[in-house]
């Protein structure tokens, strides 16, 4: 698995031109107007990390593999969108399947680039997106909490304890606090999963800046970080413009050399991934062999047994053991061979926590 970020945001913020850039398609229509994404673009790259070019170099693999990253652009939203405004929730139905969402805000001024509010202000945009995400949550906590209370008069355990649930949830909305906020304890995370609610899920700012700040953002992307770091989520700074020209060079020397002239050392989807990876918790596992090297993503905290199911299902059903070898031993000692006999591959049971860059053989019986 890797993951699943919405991309949203208001009216021409660089929001399409990002997802066109990030995505290197033409898939997302950028223009000078709302509105000109009327369906959900999804697109899908691989998740840049050296580590595999490295091990598949050694290993002599014919094919590699990368995780996959999927990124869903979401018409702009505006004020009222929860209440049929603009092109209306329609698109923030396609929000709640993601892992995460992407707030693509605006750091720049630019007089040839029209703002649907009038004047740049990012602090304001910011809440104007969570404000419709929030009233869009309370109308959905109320029409399930109708259901509920039936179900609830009639002595249905579980009902009752969902109910409590929305009801408090209702009550932190109506505070002005998104759902993410709500305590909740071990117990009921399974039913507050199940409620899809667009605020429960983690944020990562975007800050889109001119091209003259994408090394070091500007007073705008930093009152963006001290409002993130304030709610416990991340933020970064990005020019889509930026973006969008790398995504036309055709080789990596070529971005590599483009990037330098401008201060960076990446791009802003690398950036974007590490930040997003950090978000969500998540980590790298890889598997190597003649035919293919191959990174796979799992939550921190995965066993062992969970990182074979994510590469097939009998893998977890039939465990029974991963021999494992860490990336730096396979690195410095030149591959599966000549770890086996450094006494570095190791044999884990069921128990073990997978670790970033761990390369797994799976053993397995069905």
């Amino acid at each position: 698995m890797g993951f699943k970020c919405g991309i949203v945001g208001l009216p021409n913020v660089g929001k399409s031109t990002l997802f066109n850039a990030l995505t290197a398609t033409a898939a997302a229509e950028a223009a000078n107007f709302p509105f000109c994404t009327i369906e959900p673009n999804v697109g899908r790259v691989g998740v840049p990390d050296a580590r595999l070019d490295q091990i598949a170099a050694i290993g002599k693999s014919a094919q590699i593999i990368p995780t996959q990253l999927e990124f869903v652009d979401i018409a702009g939203l505006v004020r009222g969108a929860s209440k049929g405004e603009g092109l209306g929730n329609q698109f923030l139905a396609n929000i709640r399947e993601v892992d995460a969402i992407i707030k693509v805000v605006r750091c720049f001024e630019d007089e040839n680039v029209t703002h649907v509010d009038g004047a740049v202000d990012p602090i304001r945009d910011a809440e104007t997106i969570e404000t419709e995400l929030m009233l869009a949550d309370m109308e959905s906590l109320e029409k399930r909490k109708e259901a509920l209370v039936k179900k609830a008069r009639g002595q249905d355990k579980e009902a009752k304890q969902t109910l409590e649930l929305v009801e408090r949830t209702l009550a932190a909305l109506a505070d002005g606090k998104p759902a993410r906020t709500v305590e909740r304890t071990d117990d009921e995370q399974k039913a507050f999963q199940m409620l899809q609610l667009l605020t429960s899920k983690p944020i990562l700012y975007v800050c889109n800046v001119d091209e003259d700040s994408a090394a070091d953002g500007n007073a705008l992307s930093t009152k963006v970080a001290e409002m993130a770091k304030e709610q416990g989520a991340r933020s970064v700074v990005i020019s889509a413009k930026i973006e969008e020209e790398v995504s036309q060079l055709d080789t990596e020397e070529e971005k590599q050399e483009f990037l330098e002239t401008l201060g960076l050392e990446e791009t802003g989807l690398a950036r974007v991934i590490r930040e997003g990876y950090a978000l969500l918790g998540l980590i790298t596992f890889f598997t190597v062999g003649p035919k293919e090297a191959r990174a796979w993503t799992v939550h921190n905290g995965a066993k062992a047994p969970e990182a074979a199911g994510v590469i097939h299902t009998d893998f977890e059903k039939g465990f029974i053991k991963a021999e494992t070898t860490a990336y730096d031993d396979f690195v410095e000692l030149g591959g599966e061979q000549a770890c086996k006999e450094a006494g570095k591959m190791r044999q884990e049971g069921k128990d073990y926590l997978v670790h970033d860059g761990d390369i797994f053989l799976f053993r397995f019986n069905v």
